[in-house]
């Protein structure tokens, strides 16, 4: 698995879909995102941070 930057990483298996949520464990905010359950859960991983980063620098501004 790719390097996860500090975050909570959980996979959760919805039929042909997984449910990926992030926790930023300083504290507590979670994103979730959806993708097909045949990606890498590298590819799926990098794009729950790439959430999660995005939600931060939002609620900065």
């Amino acid at each position: 698995m790719s390097n996860n930057e500090g975050f909570i990483i959980e996979f959760i298996a919805m039929g042909n879909t997984v449910k990926v949520t992030c926790v930023d464990p300083r504290d507590g905010r979670e994103v979730s995102t959806i993708g097909p359950a045949n990606a890498p859960r590298s590819q799926l991983t990098q794009a729950a941070i790439r959430k999660m980063k995005y939600v931060i620098e939002k609620e900065k501004s």
